[in-house]
């Protein structure tokens, strides 16, 4: 009998563990090919970007998505691996985490992919603001201090700067593209770590909500 069972739970979790890669398997997005010509000249999209907080419950299609990521931060010069943003001894310690009504992604610019990392829906607890949860994408920058050197008050210095870097790649995007966006500080941090599962090294530093302008 005891034997009956311990074969029941192996395979019961077996069956989860497949049940479980499939599912997470299914939901990885590749995004199209980025558009890397066209848009507003700078001077044009300088005089624009402005910080707009209502927006329209309507989805960014996946080539505006793939735009806007590859904008925020993805590689312009793929030989080196190099970016659309700087940061500091070239670490590129920031991630930009993609939360969407479908889950949680990892935008991993190198596939031009966005890996699931949950499936809920937290942008209702990613600000108290309630305005963030109407947009239909919310991008949380988390600084990866395991691929910086240096002490932390350097870290949290250098991360905050290179976070800076590419919101504002993120805001001239969205100006070129007619589109709304806010940097916000007010999270909360603590409740959004857990819930996303970060280790004790990867911080929250920002969050950027997207959409179309109400």
């Amino acid at each position: 009998m005891k034997k009956d069972i311990r074969y029941f739970i192996l395979t019961a979790t077996f069956i989860v563990y497949l049940g479980i890669g499939f599912s997470e398997e299914q939901k990885s997005i590749n995004l199209p090919a980025p558009r890397m010509s066209g848009g507003q000249p700078l001077m044009e999209a300088l005089a624009q970007r402005q910080s707009k907080r209502n927006f329209l419950p309507k989805d960014l299609p996946e080539q505006v998505l793939s735009n806007l990521l590859w904008a925020a931060f993805g590689i312009n010069r793929p030989t080196l691996g190099k970016r659309t943003a700087p940061s500091a001894s070239n670490a590129q310690e920031i991630d930009i985490y993609v939360s969407t009504p479908g889950g949680v992604f990892l935008y991993e610019a190198k596939d031009n992919r966005l890996k699931p990392i949950i499936s809920n829906d937290i942008r209702g607890i990613a600000s108290p603001q309630n305005f963030v949860k109407t947009a239909p994408v919310v991008l949380i920058y988390v600084a990866d201090y395991r691929r910086m050197k240096g002490p932390d008050v350097q870290k949290d210095f250098y991360s905050a700067t290179d976070t800076g870097f590419i919101s504002q790649n993120v805001y001239l995007f969205c100006a070129s593209e007619q589109l709304a966006t806010v940097v916000l500080g007010m999270v909360d941090k603590k409740v959004l770590k857990e819930k996303m599962g970060l280790s004790d090294e990867q911080h929250i530093i920002l969050i950027q909500p997207v959409g179309y302008p109400k």
